[in-house]
Parts: structure tokens; C-alpha cells; sequence
């Protein structure tokens, strides 16, 4: 499991609708090979020692500067040192040593590590040293060793390393892929068991060398059932999903997906039937520093149905709010994007809701879609107006309720840099050798210490999907106030679930929603079944923010 990055094995409870009428359920969630799933992340690179670079005076026996290093064991050789550098954390390195010398040749070896700071150590003849760092900003940076001894510089050698981690830039709604009209790709529905191609480096503004990036991946003209798979292209296909749909649905869900080194992504169908895919972009992620990203307890910005945070009606149809989303709610002024669950509930007829920045016109993109007496949540990520607000449009013809839940933000001064992983299943009700007590009860919740011995990793980026059901719902997901050891020692107390939601359900629906779950002061997230009926809950992880 790569240093600082790893998972936990999770617990998992599920408890009755009375608090404390039972204990609790204990389970482990399968292990994540996280030097598999972010490989991708903390590649080796290397500067041998061939490449150490000797001055005029250093060089013994010819005077000439950058004299070849001789090889070890000769007369007179010239020290040499041997550098290998891999990531460990989103701004982390670990930087492997191999100083060569003659036996008894006392060295200084100084490693600057490109950030205006340095470390100094001793070195007496052949010596191997492993030296770690953490960058304050992610990015590219250039390390130096050098080799001293009373006579001056004996040698020197670089390696340029790139920080693992990557930060967020905020992009203009763009939709860039549209089968329907050939947006992006051949114009025709996506054949059965086959992928749609999407390219995102290059497209557009969009730069190049980007790491993961912001969809809202849409199937619709669906006629049977089926889900979507979002993954980077040329990688082998995970056993996750992203999208499910029925016949006749048409249904959007952020996805945060990693991108290849050429620039694309891959949809699947894997439904047994043609389908049309659209893929709207709000944002992507570089290893340029940029926005870090915020994790707060999830908490409720907006419900039309109360008057909270906008009037207290239902957004007219084809109308339009605004909401202010900086200087409340623990959202700085200067926040350049909010993470956001948006929901419409009573519509009154078939219509779309598109979340925008302030200060211009609506994009032609959507972030959900509903039917006429539907309730329906998606994540948003959306980047937030020069004058702090956002605006969300009704593009049906009459009014609905919306509601807005905040679960974070991104700034400059954010410190939650991303590591991407391949998608990767951690829990699924469903499989006994997962969860041994079947169904996730009414009111129950599981709780999943992600990151309890780890608070460097403040969020994950989550999908979670329920299935099953057998009334309606809503699902919850909030960090949990006990600490591992409360839940060890069995005097953990009954949580409060937040007055928030992060995905809505009918009885017999299944139905995901990306999830980004702050891991609160204890690193425990709790997933509740906010029904009265029970579900089947499947979670699969896509990454996580790091702050060193």
C-alpha cells in the first residue's frame, strides 16, 4: 500500500431504526491495492549516477571539467551519486540515494529540493540514504545534489520530479460529446458493449497533460436497461459504474475520471441495447498549481420549498436564481468553484436544471433531468461568478423545487490536492463476503473509517449506488463524530445525520450518485438509508484529496 495514500479496511455498521436497540455490525471492506489503482501517480524516475557532473578541480588525474565518473572500485575514482525519486502522497517524494565513493572519503551531501529549501547529511564512503519531502505547492520542481568535501564540490546531480497530485482548474460548462447530433463523436447511438471516445486535452482550452477531469455523463433515448462505465482510454475496463438507467430514462451523473496520457477518456455501454451518451465538462485537474479543494460538512444552502436561501416558490419554468455561494456557510470570498448536490423534487412536468457561474448566459449543457412529479438529485461542480454566485436555470416550461446541499469548495488557498485512482469497488451490500447481514436497514447507516490513522486524506471521491430498494428514500453520506476507537470499545454514540441528502429513490429504482465525502476530524464516513425500507448499497472509490 503506497505510503500515505492508504485506505483502511473499513468497518461497517448497520443498526436498527431505534438508536442503541442492537450493536453494532462489524465488517471489513475488500482491500484496495493502492500502488495499483494510482500507479499511474508514483512512477519511478531516474537520474543515474553516470550523469554526475564533476568540476575542473574535482577531477582527478585529468583536470577536465565534467569529467565521466569512473566506476566504482578504480584508483583515484571520483565520488558519483545514483537518484530515484517516486511519489508517496499528493505532494510527496521519497528520494533514494547512492553515493559511491573510496572507502574512508568523508562527503557532505547536500539535496536541494527545488523549493528554496534543502538537507544536509554525511556520507563516509559508499552510502545509501533515503530522503523524503513535502512540497508546499504542487508541480514540477528540479532537485540538486551535490557532493562536497574540505576541498570544495566533488560532484553533482539533478532530477527534475513532478508532485503526484494535481489541482482543479474551474472550465465554462462545455458539453463536448453528443451522439445525438454528433458533438464529439460520429453522430449514432453507442453500440451495446462498446465505447464512446472522448477527447478532453486539447479540446477546446483545455491544456494538455490533464490528469482527471469533471463530467456530467448523461444516457438518454435509453431502450432497456443498462449502466455506463467512465475510465481513461487505453487502461483495461473496471467493474465499476457510473450511470444506470432503465428503458425510456434518460439520466446524467457527475463522474471524476482519470485521463490517459493522450488526452481521452472511454464511455461504456454496457447495456444490451444502442443508447445516446452526453458528456458535459465544468472543470479538470493538472499537476500545475491551481485550486485545492475544501471539504465541509455537508449542510443545506437552498430549498425553495421553505424560502431557504432563495424565494420561497418554485422556480418558474423556463426562469432562472441566483444564489450566493462565497462569504456564507464557511465559503471563503475568492472560492473559484463550489462541490454541490442540487435536487429537484415536485416538478411539474419532464424539464432539465443547468447550474452556471454568474455574470453570463446560460450554457447549453444540463446537470440533471427529471420527470413531471420526480424527485432527482446529481452532484455539481460548478465554478463560481466574479461576484460569488451561481445561477440555476429551469429549462422545462413549469415551475419546481430545488434544493441545494454544499459538501465543498475550491480556492487558491485550498490545500486538498487529487489523486486519481483506476475505480475500484470497496463495498457492495450485495456480496456476502462484503457484508454478511444482508440488506442496509430503514434509518441504519454504515460507517467506513477511509482515512482514521491518515488525516492528510480530508476527502474521497466516491460513487454510490442503491439498489434494491423496497420503498422510497434518500440516501445521506456526512463524516461521523466517533472515533475508531469509540466503535472498538463499544461507546460510540448514535450520530445525527446532517440535513442533507445525496441521492433520491423509488421504491424498485436503482439509482447512483457521485459522492465527495469529507472524512470530518475522525476519518469515519457514514453512508445513511434515510427510508424506512431496505436497500442494497454499493460504493466504488475513484480517489482522494490529500493536503501533504
Amino acid at each position: 500500500m503506497a505510503a500515505s495514500v492508504g485506505l483502511i479496511p473499513a468497518v461497517a455498521q448497520a443498526a436498527p431504526a431505534t438508536p442503541g436497540a442492537a450493536g453494532p455490525h462489524g465488517v471489513s471492506a475488500p482491500d484496495v491495492d493502492l500502488n495499483k489503482v494510482a500507479a499511474s501517480n508514483f512512477t519511478t524516475v531516474k537520474s543515474p549516477a553516470e550523469r554526475t557532473v564533476h568540476t575542473p578541480s574535482a577531477a582527478k588525474g585529468n583536470g577536465k571539467a565534467g569529467a565521466t565518473a569512473q566506476a566504482e572500485g578504480s584508483a583515484a575514482a571520483e565520488p558519483t551519486v545514483g537518484l530515484a525519486a517516486k511519489g508517496t502522497s499528493a505532494r510527496g517524494i521519497s528520494l533514494d540515494l547512492a553515493v559511491v565513493s573510496d572507502p574512508g572519503t568523508a562527503l557532505s551531501v547536500n539535496v536541494a529540493w527545488g523549493d528554496g529549501t534543502s538537507v544536509t547529511f554525511g556520507a563516509n564512503g559508499p552510502t545509501n540514504s533515503t530522503e523524503t519531502h513535502s512540497y508546499a505547492e504542487i508541480g514540477s520542481y528540479t532537485i540538486k545534489v551535490t557532493l562536497s568535501d574540505g576541498s570544495g564540490v566533488r560532484g553533482t546531480n539533478e532530477l527534475a520530479v513532478v508532485t503526484p497530485g494535481s489541482d482543479f482548474t474551474p472550465y465554462a460548462p462545455t458539453r463536448l460529446l453528443d451522439t445525438r447530433d454528433g458533438t464529439g463523436a460520429p453522430k449514432g447511438k453507442v453500440a451495446p458493449y462498446a465505447t464512446a471516445r472522448v477527447k478532453i486535452s486539447g479540446n477546446g482550452s483545455i491544456p494538455a497533460g490533464v490528469t482527471a477531469v469533471v463530467l456530467n455523463v448523461t444516457a438518454t433515448n435509453t431502450t432497456s436497461g443498462g449502466h455506463v462505465t467512465a475510465f481513461p482510454e487505453g487502461s483495461e475496463r473496471p467493474t465499476t459504474s457510473n450511470v444506470n438507467f432503465s428503458a425510456g430514462q434518460t439520466v446524467p451523473n457527475l463522474v471524476i475520471v482519470p485521463v490517459n496520457k493522450n488526452g481521452y477518456v472511454d464511455l461504456y455501454n454496457g447495456g444490451w441495447e444502442p443508447v445516446d451518451l452526453i458528456a458535459d465538462i465544468t472543470g479538470y485537474f493538472t499537476r500545475t498549481s491551481s485550486s485545492g479543494y475544501t471539504a465541509l460538512n455537508p449542510s443545506r444552502f437552498v430549498d425553495t420549498r421553505e424560502g431557504l436561501g432563495a424565494p420561497k416558490s418554485q422556480v418558474a419554468g423556463q426562469g432562472t436564481i441566483g444564489v450566493q455561494m462565497t462569504g456564507k456557510g464557511g465559503i471563503p470570498y475568492g472560492a473559484t468553484a463550489v462541490a454541490l448536490n442540487v435536487t429537484v423534487t415536485n416538478p411539474r412536468e419532464d424539464g432539465h436544471l443547468t447550474v452556471y457561474p454568474s455574470g453570463g448566459a446560460a450554457p447549453t449543457t444540463s446537470n440533471l433531468n427529471f420527470r413531471g412529479g420526480q424527485t432527482v438529485a446529481n452532484s455539481v461542480i460548478v465554478p463560481v461568478g466574479s461576484d460569488g454566485s451561481i445561477k440555476i436555470r429551469n429549462g422545462a416550461w413549469k415551475g419546481t423545487d430545488v434544493i441545494v446541499d454544499v459538501v465543498g469548495y475550491y480556492s487558491t488557498d485550498g490545500q486538498g490536492a487529487y489523486l486519481p485512482f483506476l475505480p475500484e469497488r470497496i463495498l457492495d451490500t450485495r456480496d456476502p463476503a462484503d457484508w454478511p447481514y444482508g440488506q442496509l436497514e430503514g434509518q441504519g447507516y454504515i460507517y467506513m473509517p477511509l482515512s482514521s490513522s491518515r488525516p492528510q486524506n480530508t476527502a474521497y471521491v466516491l460513487n454510490t449506488t442503491v439498489t434494491n430498494t423496497r420503498g422510497d428514500g434518500y440516501l445521506t453520506v456526512s463524516p461521523d463524530p466517533n472515533s475508531l476507537s469509540a466503535y472498538d470499545n463499544d461507546w460510540a454514540t448514535w450520530p445525527t445525520p446532517p440535513n442533507s441528502s445525496n441521492l433520491n429513490w423509488k421504491r424498485g429504482e436503482t439509482v447512483p450518485n457521485l459522492v465527495q465525502a469529507g472524512t470530518g476530524y475522525n476519518g469515519i464516513v457514514d453512508f445513511w438509508n434515510r427510508g424506512w425500507d431496505n436497500i442494497d448499497l454499493v460504493v466504488d472509490i475513484f480517489g482522494v484529496y490529500q493536503t501533504n
